[in-house]
């Protein structure tokens, strides 16, 4: 699952990322957000105190993130998530699964035009930004691709993160009331702009995921 290997240094650590796969023939793993919920239980004496406040799955390929947040924020090494990983691993033996767990630094949270509604789809965008084109990239992200999409009806929360370990650098993500809000024409607008056209050619390792929204995970175990 990995794209790079993970940073060796500590890094500012506000959510941790556990990314799970699964071979196809194998159907998907049973009761995720119960069994994901049930992880914290196992995690030793000492390691980040933790809350699953998301989950979503996504069919093709088969995948399910599960966003765990820390109390507050935190510097964390890589080792530090490894408890959670090895909780999860535990928690889906015997399916196959193979489980990755990142850090997340949250660097962009908007609440969305349609925010306190129910919402089926989650929406990652994911891409590692051409040498040199960071700084451009998230100024873009952060004053207007962010804000605008956040702002569409049907999106009710929108966030970025930069991801310490496994996968691209930067996480976009949006909560969706229905996938139909992708191909809105507020949102077409929003990806239509000049700046846009400047920044998103600068995007490498660029994956695109549509996942289901998993029933929220019981708060404060």
């Amino acid at each position: 699952m990995s794209r790079h290997a993970p940073n060796a240094a500590t890094a500012p650590t506000d959510f941790l990322l556990a990314q799970l796969a699964w071979p196809a023939a194998a159907g998907g793993p049973r009761d995720v957000m119960a069994r994901a919920g049930a992880a914290i239980s196992r995690l030793p004496p000492g390691a980040p105190a933790l809350r699953l406040v998301r989950g979503a799955r996504a069919v093709q390929p088969p995948a399910v993130y599960l966003y765990y947040a820390l109390d507050q924020r935190a510097s964390l090494a890589p080792q530090d998530a490894r408890p959670l990983e090895q909780a999860l691993a535990a928690a889906f033996a015997g399916e196959a699964v193979q489980v990755a767990v990142s850090r997340l630094e949250k660097v962009f949270e908007r609440a969305g035009h349609s925010s306190g509604q129910a919402c089926a789809a989650h929406y990652v965008v994911e891409m590692d930004p051409q040498e040199g084109w960071m700084p451009e990239i998230s100024a873009w992200y952060d004053q207007e691709h962010m804000p605008g999409l956040a702002a569409v009806p049907g999106c009710a929360h929108a966030q970025r993160m930069l991801n310490h370990d496994h996968g691209p650098l930067s996480l976009a993500c949006y909560d969706l009331v229905t996938e139909a809000a992708l191909n809105s024409p507020p949102w077409l607008a929003v990806r239509a702009t000049a700046w846009s056209d400047i920044a998103r050619p600068h995007f490498t390792n660029t994956k695109r995921t549509m996942f289901q929204r998993l029933p929220d995970a019981p708060r404060d175990r």
